[in-house]
């Protein structure tokens, strides 16, 4: 009885001991639950509640460059960086960035500079910007192919929800 007695202490004190390397297993696997839980996170947010802008629905050929500037005509500080890295991370080449002549600019716009009406519609549609927005300005001292006038809608559009 006094053998039986000394092995249920050893299995009781061993099971009260905390080997550190349980402790250390344990942590990582934490570790990467929660690394696989914001991945996949990070994947349903992208996909479902703003997901990006096709660019072949939004036309735009890869090759394919259309150049633009990007004014902030709204006065809102940032709103031309936001619309540029927007822009640019779905194939456009924003070549400047800079203030419109005044911060008053209700409604976005886009205009089309060099006749080519499709370009200024492929960039209304990756923006949100309504077709009715879409003005032809031809100016030949322009080296731009469109340009984006950011409005006072800005926080309604794309790159801003």
């Amino acid at each position: 009885m006094n053998a039986s007695k000394k092995s249920s202490t050893a299995r009781a004190s061993f099971s009260s001991k905390k080997d550190p390397r349980n402790i250390a297993l344990n942590a990582t696997i934490l570790v990467l639950i929660l690394v696989v839980g914001y991945l996949s996170y990070s994947l349903l947010a992208r996909s479902t509640f703003s997901p990006p802008v096709d660019p072949g629905k939004a036309g735009v050929v890869p090759g394919e460059v259309i150049q633009l500037d990007v004014l902030n005509g709204c006065g809102a500080s940032g709103a031309a960086t936001s619309f540029t890295a927007y822009l640019r991370a779905r194939g456009f080449d924003v070549v400047e960035i800079k203030n419109y002549k005044t911060f008053d600019v209700e409604e976005s716009m886009v205009i089309d500079r060099v006749g080519n009406l499709k370009n200024a519609e492929k960039v209304a549609y990756a923006l949100g910007v309504k077709k009715q927005n879409i003005v032809q300005q031809l100016n030949q001292d322009y080296y731009v192919d469109v340009s984006v006038v950011i409005g006072k809608d800005h926080s309604s559009l794309k790159p801003s929800q």
